[in-house]
Formats: structure tokens, sequence, C-alpha cells
């Protein structure tokens, strides 16, 4: 049994996020599954940096087996 590498990734948005794990990983989006854990939470009068988002991003099973 093989076990799937995931990173949870902390961001300002849930883009900025998704964005961060995938340069962690050197993959692009294609090649995850992506889940969202928590989106970001705006401050009064949408200021940004209340709450940051939360993302799960977990590489597809075929990516480390593929060959081109």
């Amino acid at each position: 049994m093989t076990q799937q590498k995931s990173i949870e990734v902390e961001g300002k948005t849930t883009k900025e996020a998704i964005g961060l794990a995938l340069k962690k990983l050197k993959v692009s989006k294609d090649q995850v599954k992506i889940q969202i854990l928590s989106e970001e939470n705006k401050g009064l009068f949408g200021m940004n940096g209340n709450k940051l988002a939360k993302v799960k991003v977990t590489l597809k099973p075929d990516n480390s087996e593929q060959t081109s």
C-alpha cells in the first residue's frame, strides 16, 4: 500500500494557500486533489488578515509512478 503525499498550507486567501502548496510540492494544479479546510475571514471593511485560509493538497496516486 502506497501512502499519498499531502501537505497543509495557510495563506491570506485560498488562492494564495493553493499556490504555496503547489510550489512546495513542485507540481501543477491538475496533479493534485485540493481540499479547503478553512477560508480566510476578512476583517472590518473587507480588510485582509483576521483569519488565514487553510488548504490540504494531496498528490494524485498516478503522479509518483508516471513516466513520459
